[in-house]
Order: structure tokens, then C-alpha cells, then sequence
């Protein structure tokens, strides 16, 4: 399909994957160019001159002047892109960045997918890490930044490729989750929850997605599900491939029991062995549990899995201490869906056991804009002692009815007794949290996005004052 290749162009080069994609295909000796919206920052665009991808600020035809014998669309790029638009009129081939990944650098690969609603990030990341410390080298691509690795992405000439499977979809021209394309030979599941409720309408939705990457598990493969989940169930009743189940619940295979939630690290047992993982809170326990059961599967042994449990840092951007001023504890937290915010509030319990605990949550992402989840956010946020929402993001690009409704939002947590306040600005919220916070208080910060820098301007706003 992709034999005679010689240049590409990359439509959306600026993400960690497409960036680190296109430098890959440089190093493998093809002509890579890459555009994308305006200015592209450090570190992707550091990353990307350091190698000598040429990169044009902006969208337009010109871009593709020199008629690249492949044109990578990114996922973010939809109908009315001039690139986009100027392909399809000149019948430029044209394809995924997951069906190039598939056909570059998967094929032929032992490749494990990490997949579900919560947890991959993490996960993908602590089995790469394990994989690495045990000399394997593997080949990796994760929606996020592991601090041991350093970089979300990764290609090696190892026969292992790890990589975080999203069910979000491909691309505008294939509406399949992208983990359909990346030929797993043992696929993780660790929950399965509704959520992008802009491309899924409804749960059983969701489950077909996971079907549909659970019939690519070759018979010589495995399925490795969380035993716990009922969502999970439907899409486990398969015969072409071995199935095995994790959790916590006496029916699992793989069972972790014995759990020791501690402040800075977990413990649990699986048959003999006891495993320490230095991160915190049941939903880390069932993460590194699947990693075990992933790893012992692949030859491993228990030693080598401690090994790289003991020296894993974590991934920026999950339960991540950004700082402390004025005895105030600033956490950021990438958390947005409910079951994720309620999990992570539970961890933050151990880990800062007796503080009182400040949730700033900003709706932003697809899903938490619509009020599909209106009823769970209060059972999520109410799990906080203070409750700060930011406002509702881009909604009036929503129909009414859709709408997430904060003023019922902060109704219903006030029933609660839990003090929450509707905020519409970060200036607001900086305000109200520089009023009403005090020493020894933990504020998690949840978003998917920027925020709008909260996280240094709060550590700003409280350093002048004494800790107590």
C-alpha cells in the first residue's frame, strides 16, 4: 500500500503523536514536511526544528505544492482545512496518523494496547517503564508525558510496541475508534464507561467500539478485562482468544488483595507475591495490577515488574504536585469525568490524610459540557469539602437542552452542605481561592486543558503569605 513512498506531509504536525511520527519517518529517510494552526510551541516545536522537519505556520494549499507522495491527516483536522480541502481535490494519497502507525511502525510488532474510560495514560506508562527497566527497549506512544521517559513517543527496532489505545475516533474520513488500527496482541481494558458523548450516542455504542478492537486479538493473543466492571461484561463473552480477568472481586483470574493504601505508595498481593507501587489509591492498585498480569504474560518475572514499579516518577499531569505556598498544597489533575474526579478525590483522602480538600473542576471537555452527566458531577464533587466550577466551556456551541446547568449544579451541591461556588473567570477563581483557603489546605485542580495557567498564578497569588 505504501511502497513507493518518498515524501510526506503531515497536516497537524504540532501534537505530541503526529510530531513525534513525523521525526520518526525523517529518520527512516523520507522527506517530512508538516504544517499547522498559526505558531507551534515548545517542546513539539523545538522537537520537531531539532530534527529538520520543515513546519508552515497556518493552513493553505501552497503547503502542498510540492505534491508529497503521502498526506497525514491529524484528528483535529476537519472538512473545510484548505490542506484537507486541496487533497481531496487533487487525489493526493491520503491516510490516518493510526493507519500510518499500523503500517510503519505495528506491523509485525508484539503490540499491547492499553485501553478504557479511565487509567490508560497511567498505565501505558508504567508497563512501558517496566518493559524499559527490564532491557526490552520498547517501541511507545502515550497520551501523555511519562517523567521517566521524558517523551510521549518512542520508535525502537524492538519487537515490542506499547501504546495507549483511545476509542476516540480516527479521523474525519474514519469515524472508527483509533484502537482498531493498532493490531493488538494482548489488549488491557480497564473500565468502560459512557463518555465523547459528541461522537458516541450511547453506551452500547461505546461497547461496540471495544468489540470491534477485541475481534483483532489474534487466538495466540490475550484479553486481559477488568473483572470488576459491569459495563465491561458484553464485550468479554468472546471464544477466538484467551480471556482473563483482573480486579479486585473474588471471581477475577488475576486478583490483587491484601491492598495497603499508603501515603505515598500502594501495596497489594497477586498469589505470592507482594508488589509496592509508589503511587497512590485504589484505581493506581487495579493500573498496576494490570500491568503485572500484562507483564507476567509476556515473560517477565515478578522481580523485573518490582524493578520497574520501584523507580516509575509518574505522568505529569495525574495527581501532580505543582507546588505549596502559604502552606496551600496545589495539585493538577487531568481528571474530567466523574468516575476519574470521584477516584482521584478518594486517592488524594490517603495520600493527604486530615487536610481539607478544595475541588476547582472546569468543564470543558465534550462529554462534562452536556449535562448527561449532571446528576454524577454532584455525587463526584461533593466527595470535596470546598467546591469551585469554572465556566461551562464553548456553551453556546451546544443546543439548550444539551447544556450542563450549572446553576442546578451548584443547587444541588449546596444540598449537600458542601460550600460551591460558579465562578466564569480564573481571575475569579484566584480571587476567591486566595480569600478562602488556608494552611494546610490541598487544591486539586481538574481539566483536560490548560486552564488558563491556574496552577503557577494560584502558587503566585498565595506565596506572600506566611505558612502557618
Amino acid at each position: 500500500m505504501f511502497g513507493d513512498i518518498r515524501s510526506v506531509h503531515f497536516i497537524g504536525v504540532g501534537g505530541t503523536a503526529m510530531a513525534s511520527a513525523a521525526v520518526a519517518m525523517q529518520q527512516r529517510g523520507y522527506q517530512v514536511t508538516g504544517s499547522d494552526q498559526d505558531v507551534i510551541y515548545p517542546p513539539m516545536s523545538t522537537f520537531l526544528a531539532e530534527h529538520g522537519v520543515r513546519v508552515q505556520a497556518g493552513y493553505a494549499e501552497g503547503n502542498l505544492s510540492h505534491r508529497p507522495d503521502l498526506v497525514v491527516v491529524g484528528n483535529a483536522i476537519s472538512r473545510g482545512n484548505p490542506e484537507a480541502e486541496a487533497v481531496l481535490d487533487r487525489k493526493l494519497r491520503y491516510c490516518s496518523l493510526p493507519e500510518l502507525l499500523k503500517e510503519f511502525f505495528i506491523r509485525g510488532k508484539r503490540s499491547l494496547v492499553v485501553s478504557g474510560t479511565h487509567g490508560k495514560t497511567t498505565t501505558t506508562a508504567l508497563l512501558t517503564w517496566v518493559f524499559e527497566t527490564a532491557g526490552m527497549n520498547p517501541s511507545f506512544l502515550i497520551g501523555g508525558i511519562p517523567r521517566n521517559l521524558g517523551q510521549g513517543a518512542r520508535f525502537t527496532d524492538s519487537p515490542w510496541f506499547i501504546i495507549e489505545g483511545d476509542e476516540y475516533d480516527t479521523a474525519f474520513f474514519d469515524k472508527r475508534s483509533k484502537f482498531v488500527h493498532y493490531l493488538p496482541e494482548v489488549a488491557i481494558i480497564n473500565n468502560l464507561e459512557f463518555d465523547h458523548a459528541d461522537i458516541f450516542g450511547t453506551l452500547a455504542d461505546i461497547q461496540l467500539a471495544f468489540r470491534r478492537m477485541v475481534n483483532l486479538i489474534p487466538r495466540n493473543g490475550l484479553l486481559l478485562a477488568n473483572g470488576d466492571e459491569p459495563h465491561l461484561a458484553p464485550v468479554l463473552d468472546v471464544k477466538h482468544c484467551p480471556v482473563k480477568r483482573f480486579g479486585l472481586g473474588d471471581a477475577n483470574e488475576i486478583r490483587a488483595s491484601g491492598l495497603v493504601l499508603k501515603e505515598n505508595s500502594s501495596d497489594f498481593h497477586l498469589g505470592d507475591t507482594t508488589f509496592t507501587v509508589p503511587l497512590i489509591g485504589e484505581l493506581n492498585v487495579r493500573n498496576a495490577l494490570a500491568v503485572a498480569a500484562c507483564a507476567r504474560h509476556c515473560g517477565l518475572t515478578d522481580a523485573q515488574i518490582q524493578m520497574g514499579f520501584d523507580t516509575f516518577t509518574g505522568v505529569a499531569r495525574r495527581m501532580d504536585v505543582r507546588g505549596e505556598a502559604g502552606g496551600v498544597t496545589v495539585v493538577d489533575d487531568f481528571g474530567h469525568h466523574p468516575t476519574a474526579l470521584r477516584e482521584t478525590m478518594r486517592a488524594l483522602r490517603v495520600k493527604f490524610p486530615g487536610r481539607r480538600l478544595w475541588a476547582v473542576f472546569e468543564p470543558r471537555s465534550n462529554t462534562t459540557r452536556r449535562n448527561v452527566f449532571q446528576t454524577e458531577l454532584v455525587d463526584a464533587l461533593e466527595r470535596a469539602d470546598l467546591i469551585v466550577v469554572a465556566e461551562v466551556a464553548r456553551l453556546e456551541q451546544l443546543r439548550p437542552e444539551e447544556r450542563l446547568n450549572p446553576e442546578k449544579l451548584m443547587q444541588d451541591l449546596r444540598l449537600t452542605g458542601k460550600p460551591a461556588a460558579y465562578l466564569a473567570t480564573v481571575e475569579a477563581i484566584l480571587d476567591h481561592l486566595a480569600a478562602g483557603t488556608k494552611p494546610g489546605d490541598v487544591v486539586c485542580i481538574f481539566s483536560n486543558g490548560g486552564f488558563g495557567g491556574i496552577h503557577g498564578r494560584l502558587l503566585e497569588r498565595l506565596s506572600p503569605r506566611p505558612a502557618a
